[in-house]
């Protein structure tokens, strides 16, 4: 999967980086390559299920699709 990802030089030193396509997927670095390293494991751990949030009712499906 590819995103697309907006990297922002931050005022007092080091990056922002957001997602656009995932609300609330941030991360900083001091670096160019520490931040775009940091926003990986963001988006990795924003797309993670977590199984403890959610409640199904009665007869709901679980399916897989691929993106």
């Amino acid at each position: 999967m590819k995103l697309r990802v907006v990297l922002e030089p931050d005022e007092d030193g080091g990056y922002t980086v957001t997602v656009p396509s995932l609300p609330g997927c941030i991360s900083e670095g001091e670096t160019r390559e520490e931040a775009l390293e940091n926003i990986q494991e963001a988006i990795e751990l924003y797309l993670e299920p977590v199984d403890d949030d959610i409640t199904f009712s009665e007869g709901s499906e679980f399916l897989e699709i691929a993106v």
